[in-house]
């Protein structure tokens, strides 16, 4: 890919902020983690999603601008594009997930965390590895600047080292000052440069080996 086409994947507005953007991402986060603190057995996925909306809406969201997702059992299993079970209901000792796409100030924050109710030992260890995976592929881009492909190839291997499957259909993508969809960038896990700072969401799903239930985390990626 020459030099053209790579910057044009990483082209950004006349409004866009390198502060802005860590505003969007820790406003993010913030609501990832409110909206579990709400979240008890016997939701359902569809209460859960309303719940969200709720905890935005309260904390002056400019909008949505991916849909809101909430995963609760089995279904951490799901990928991005396949809808929520509307009647899902989160169990007594149950993992979920919650991913939020989300503009403040004009600029995108998109984040996602897992959680556990209940004291599963292994789901516990599952949404803990997904952080760790996720934070040892930041630190690789970090200090050895690898391409996206690179990135996601060892987070392959990291994930299976730690006794945990990655799901390659979930390979990070662009964000920017609002709408960063003009830009047409495609997956971080194909952009064949390493990612500048504040341009792009790391995401990192794993799965147990028996496919009974998954871990999901996604962050940006930014040098500061």
């Amino acid at each position: 890919m020459s030099e053209i086409a790579l910057a044009a994947k990483e082209a950004v507005g006349a409004s866009f902020s390198l502060d802005k953007m860590k505003l969007a991402r820790d406003r993010t986060m913030e609501a990832v983690h409110r909206i579990a603190g709400r979240v008890r057995p016997g939701m359902t996925e569809l209460q859960a999603k309303e719940l969200a909306r709720t905890v935005l809406e309260d904390m002056g969201m400019d909008r949505i601008w991916h849909g809101i997702l909430v995963r609760f059992g089995r279904s951490t299993l799901k990928i991005f594009s396949e809808k929520i079970d509307p009647d899902n209901r989160l169990g007594e000792d149950d993992i979920f997930f919650i991913d939020l796409g989300v503009v403040w100030e004009g600029h995108e924050g998109d984040a996602g965390a897992t959680f556990v109710v209940g004291q599963d030992p292994r789901k516990l260890a599952c949404a803990a590895a997904a952080r760790q995976l996720w934070d040892e592929v930041r630190e690789k881009w970090l200090h050895d600047n690898l391409a996206g492909p690179a990135l996601y190839r060892f987070a392959e291997e990291r994930a299976s080292a730690m006794g945990w499957v990655l799901n390659p259909e979930i390979r990070g993508h662009r964000v920017s000052d609002f709408p960063h969809a003009i830009y047409k960038a495609g997956n971080l896990g194909d952009f064949a440069d390493c990612p500048d700072t504040g341009l792009w969401i790391l995401e990192i799903q794993i799965a147990d080996p028996a496919g009974e239930y998954g871990a999901f985390y996604e962050d940006l990626l930014v040098r500061a």
